[in-house]
């Protein structure tokens, strides 16, 4: 349960995604540091390999200047949670283990805006879902009919791919426009070409946090004891690719060119007081995918579009409740054949659309299939994501006034090479 009455020393705006509640996890550098893990408060990160040499923190501090946080999070939850309350301990308001030391606290606090976060994990295997009911009718509609816009198996499994791990970045980067065969409506032949239709997919991501071994399946009430948190997720696509490429086999070319994630890992620890109720599943879904309780999350989720020398215009707020499944019934199903599970692999959530046209994760919806533009702020008009774009995902949960965010998830799309 959140204790509204916990604040930190630290200066902490209410807007501010990185209250004393939150405690995310990452990895930043500097002039002075190649890699150290970190959390945030505020406006700042915290070294926590700073924190372990000073014994403020009980982990070998090796752990915490890798390259990757893998090792940190395969200590385990037991290890990790408690390090994490331990950090809340001493950052709030009251303690002065750390306050009181000023020499520690100018190695330890950093400004978020004098630093580099760096990617958080190394991902070894990466699964794409395909779980917003409102997503998948929208899109089923456009390609198919209105009838048939749900596959037969849709309602019965969490529909997914594997992706391509290698083109996963952290916020910040930039990547060139794709290209591949694309069969334009009027045409007999495919063309090859950069990609017209490159499109967003408003998403979030969780980390695996423990492994399993070949043949060892993941049930749906043991499945959070396997998650360690979640990130923003912005699965980049080539609609025209994909449309020609997809049958039978599914994306290739269209998604492999690059994903982008935000680079803090928010703990499930810190999401779990933003629990709520998820869809009513019918047809009744098989033993091994139901659950109990209350096991979506109420997500606030906005995306921007930054045209080059312009402004933020925002595009979609949706909202990560609209899930028709769940993150433990991804994983339940993705482990049912007994695949097995590494610290690090990533699973996307697919494109989060909710019911309102104002809530579609995708240019592909929010255009309507390019039929229905955007108009930006400067007068120009958006079907898909032009050239020098820059499109930015940010995303939290709200309670009784109290804020758990994620920061940002940004990319910017340059020219083909």
């Amino acid at each position: 349960m959140l204790n509204k009455q916990l604040k930190s020393w630290v200066e902490v705006k209410t807007d501010s995604d990185f209250s004393i509640h939150n405690i995310p996890f990452g990895i930043y550098s500097d002039a002075k540091t190649k890699h150290h893990a970190c959390t945030a408060i505020g406006d700042k990160v915290v070294d926590l390999y700073e924190l372990a040499i000073a014994g403020l923190i009980e982990v070998n501090a090796q752990v915490l200047e890798n390259d990757y946080l893998n090792d940190f999070i395969s200590l385990g939850k037991t290890k990790t949670t408690a390090i994490r309350e331990r950090l809340i301990q001493l950052l709030t308001e009251g303690n002065t283990e750390l306050k009181n030391n000023a020499a520690l606290c100018a190695k330890v606090f950093k400004k978020q805006s004098e630093v580099s976060m760096l990617l958080p994990v190394k991902v070894g295997d990466y699964t794409d879902f395909y779980s917003s009911i409102d997503h998948a009718t929208n899109i089923g509609t456009m390609i198919r009919d209105p009838k048939n816009a749900l596959m037969p198996n849709w309602k019965h499994l969490p529909v997914g791919y594997h992706g391509r791990a290698s083109s996963i970045c952290v916020s910040g980067h930039s990547f060139h426009r794709p290209k591949g065969q694309q069969k334009p409506p009027d045409s007999e032949m495919p063309v090859f070409g950069p990609s017209k239709a490159l499109d967003i997919e408003l998403e979030t991501a969780f980390i695996i946090g423990k492994s399993t071994q070949l043949g060892e399946s993941i049930s749906t009430d043991k499945a959070d004891d396997y998650i360690f948190g979640k990130v923003l997720f912005n699965d980049w696509s080539a609609r025209d690719i994909q449309t020609w490429e997809y049958v039978p086999l599914g994306p290739f070319l269209a998604k492999n060119f690059a994903s982008t994630i935000s680079p803090w890992i928010v703990t499930l620890e810190a999401l779990e007081p933003f629990r709520t109720k998820g869809y009513e599943q019918e047809p009744k879904v098989l033993p091994y995918l139901q659950y109990s309780g209350e096991k979506n999350l109420d997500i606030k989720l906005d995306v921007f579009l930054k045209p080059e020398g312009g402004e933020e215009n925002k595009i979609c707020s949706s909202n990560y409740k609209y899930m028709y499944w769940t993150m433990e019934q991804q994983l339940a199903h993705h482990s049912v054949n007994g695949c097995n599970m590494n610290v690090g692999d990533m699973m996307g959530s697919g494109t989060i659309s909710g019911p309102d046209p104002s809530e579609y994760g995708s240019m592909m919806e929010l255009t309507w299939r390019g039929t229905k533009p955007i108009t930006l702020k400067d007068g120009t008009e958006r079907k898909f994501v032009n050239d020098n774009d820059t499109l930015i995902i940010r995303g939290y949960c709200e309670k009784d006034g109290l804020r758990v965010g994620f920061g940002e998830c940004v990319a910017k799309v340059l020219p083909a090479n």
